[in-house]
């Protein structure tokens, strides 16, 4: 079974991944740079690329606030046991930090999205 810091992990990881990957490609001139057409046209490509993205930063998001729901659940039934409200009360704080890092990458994907006009 995945346990919850496992996830959360996970999350980060992905959107610190994309969140490197963007900055290195826009660094690059990748981004910018004349890609050949293949036929549907780079705006379509660059456009169809950036929604995935950003569905995909929503559905962590969306999962990042499920978790944070659960870890207060957690935090309720805990009946007062030091250990399981500690474990709930980082459980929210490390999510809460995930979701910041989906929000900032987030924000990056749109800023490429403006500067490329898509």
């Amino acid at each position: 079974m995945i346990s919850l810091r496992s996830v959360v992990a996970r999350s980060v990881a992905f959107a610190s991944s994309i969140l490197v990957t963007s900055k290195a490609l826009a660094a690059g001139g990748f981004i910018s740079s004349n890609i050949p057409d293949i036929g549907t046209g780079q705006q379509d490509i660059r456009a169809t690329v950036i929604a995935i993205i950003k569905q995909v930063l929503n559905f962590m998001a969306l999962v990042a606030v499920v978790i944070i729901v659960l870890a207060g659940i957690r935090l309720v039934i805990s009946q007062g046991e030091e250990a399981e409200k500690d474990k709930a009360k980082k459980t929210i704080i490390y999510v809460i930090i995930g979701l910041v890092v989906i929000v900032l990458a987030r924000a990056i994907v749109q800023f490429i999205g403006t500067v490329l006009n898509v």
